[in-house]
């Protein structure tokens, strides 16, 4: 028998139920079959809408995850989604030296995951990815603030800076750069990048976590199918 010592399991009561060691139960709604429109990107409108309507918090905010192969290193990170229609989801960042980056250029598979905490709600996005033109990316670039256009072009996302300092000193020079300019062309390493969904799951917590989750995937037909998933 080995005389290592083991180590202490810790099991952690979850939060905010009042103390109880139990979870909490989830009991804002449900989801039906019915109630799904036959397009998950029509359908994400509609929850996405509907997660305005309830003032949740920045329901925009989407965990991307992305993997490197051959490792097959998983990475994620929370973003911004900044578009959605019928061709994808859409969020924007640097694409020269970030982690994501370097994942999409080896594996072009990624998927997104939202959680709507106010109503339940959990969507789930997958599929590969494509670069958006710098003409495409332009487009919201110009409704970002100057500071954040500034920015994208200061900033070697996932660099190794010597202290803050550095990058202020890189922001400086950038503002030199274009001083005076308020048109300023989106760097060629920034940009958008479309999540062409391939999978789309929706998800609405239920009691006893007896959740109800539909996955929409493409049949034989290129049609989109809808099977509800065991919780």
């Amino acid at each position: 028998m080995s005389s290592q010592p083991q180590p202490s399991r810790r099991i952690l009561n979850p939060s905010g139920t009042n103390d109880s060691p139990q979870a909490q139960q989830y009991t804002k709604g449900e989801l039906n079959i019915d109630q799904l429109h036959a397009d998950p990107t029509k359908q994400f409108d509609i929850w996405f809408q509907h997660a305005q309507d309830e003032k949740v918090h920045q329901p925009e905010t989407v965990t991307l995850s992305t993997a490197e192969l051959p490792s097959g290193r998983v990475s994620a990170r929370m973003v911004y989604l900044k578009e959605a229609d019928e061709r994808g989801f859409v969020v924007y960042s640097n694409w020269g030296t970030s982690r994501k980056s370097q994942d999409v250029a080896s594996n072009p598979q990624a998927a997104l995951t939202f959680w709507w905490h106010e109503l339940e709600r959990q969507v789930r996005v997958e599929g590969p990815c494509e670069r958006m033109t710098s003409e495409e990316s332009q487009v919201y670039y110009d409704t970002r603030i100057r500071g954040s256009r500034v920015g994208a072009w200061a900033s070697q996302q996932s660099k190794v800076l010597r202290d803050r300092a550095e990058l202020e000193r890189q922001v400086a020079d950038v503002e030199k750069k274009f001083d005076g300019e308020e048109k300023i062309p989106v760097p060629e390493f920034w940009g958008g990048l479309r999540v062409k969904p391939e999978m789309v799951e929706f998800w609405q917590g239920r009691p006893s976590r007896l959740h109800d989750r539909f996955r929409y995937t493409r049949d034989s037909e290129g049609e989109w199918k809808i099977d509800r998933l065991s919780p």
